[in-house]
């Protein structure tokens, strides 16, 4: 394990901000994560564990240690029903689900080309195209910071709701994912009710041309982070109850809303792009042209330019809807984890 001191962020986040930390270390096994929160150099640093940073704005010099989880390693088991896949915490999702479509499973191909790493994925609950990571999760292995063991929770225990889970809350610091569980049905089911899935030939289906379907479509909407460093989806899709949903309707016959557990979810992108604020610009900052959801480091953006766009955003929308959005991005500050409020008060 090599330490790096004061090292760029620019190349483990996919806004690939120009920001900085204290430190930086890779791990590559459970023991070497231990020795590192053990160590009694960094015992009073902040600390950050860090995938593959996708789904994460720096908003300020991260005052502390950052970790960067590259635990790897893919069992795969089986019973007489199901194909069961043990995952390292370390291991790239979009890989992960390109390999499992490859050996011919099917349940993980509608959340394709998500980026990230599989330890992430439980974290956020993960979901796109109809299917979330709790439809398919067996179990979570997370390491306790307090006592430096392992244990293995249910999917029960996780209390996963829409891109959340307990390790944003109870366990929020307290635990690392070191590895997940996925139970993959032998007997495949689409899920094809959503959206542009729903137009595939049902002759046609399998998990490959559902995966493949998929990819094309990110493909066509989203930016590559390779190429312009973004996050994905800047916002939430915001639930409403389905009286403020029915009064927007009548308003605007075209919204976009999903019935969602006697609720209405309605598409943030919509929201946004009804707002008109495709291609806008703020600094190096701009709302992408094509997908109104997300906000791209269009031009050596700083912290700063991504904040301000993104709240210009949040407001026009709820001048507009009376709907507050909620970032789905994290924001993290200078020793700890921050919002966006937080972050602009701070730039005041």
């Amino acid at each position: 394990m090599q330490f790096h001191l004061n090292a760029s962020l620019k190349n483990v986040h996919t806004f690939s901000i120009d920001q900085t930390c204290d430190a930086l270390v890779e791990v590559t096994t459970i023991d070497e994560l231990i020795s590192v929160y053990r160590n009694p150099k960094w015992s009073t640093s902040p600390k950050l564990i860090l995938g593959k940073g996708s789904n994460m704005l720096f908003t300020k010099h991260f005052a502390g240690l950052i970790i960067v989880n590259k635990l790897a390693g893919i069992e795969l088991t089986e019973t007489d029903r199901h194909h069961l896949l043990h995952v390292s915490g370390g291991e790239d999702w979009p890989s992960l689900v390109e390999w499992s479509v490859d050996k011919g499973l099917g349940g993980l191909e509608n959340l394709a080309m998500i980026p990230g790493c599989s330890g992430s994925a439980p974290i956020q609950n993960i979901g796109a195209y109809g299917v979330e990571l709790q439809d398919v999760c067996e179990y979570v292995d997370i390491l306790y910071l307090d006592t430096y063991t392992v244990k293995r929770l249910s999917k029960e225990e996780c209390l996963f709701g829409y891109r959340d889970s307990i390790f944003k809350h109870a366990l929020y610091g307290k635990a690392i994912v070191v590895a997940i569980g996925l139970t993959l049905p032998k007997e495949w089911n689409p899920c094809n009710h959503y959206g542009p899935l729903k137009s595939l030939p049902a002759e046609t289906l399998s998990p490959r041309t559902i995966f493949d379907e998929v990819c094309a479509i990110r493909s066509s909407k989203l930016p590559d982070p390779r190429v312009q460093g973004n996050a994905g989806s800047f916002f939430k899709n915001p639930v409403i109850i389905k009286d403020h949903f029915d009064r927007l309707l009548a308003l605007y016959p075209n919204i976009v809303g999903y019935e969602s557990n006697g609720m209405i979810k309605v598409a943030a992108g919509w929201l946004i792009d009804q707002c008109q604020f495709k291609g806008v610009t703020e600094g190096g900052a701009q709302v992408h042209p094509n997908q109104a959801l997300v906000i791209i480091n269009y031009d050596e953006a700083s912290a700063v330019d991504i904040l301000k766009l993104a709240e210009r955003v949040r407001q026009s929308v709820l001048n507009k809807f009376d709907i507050r959005l909620e970032h789905e991005v994290r924001f993290m500050g200078r020793d700890c984890e921050t919002n966006l409020d937080k972050a602009l008060e701070s730039l005041a």
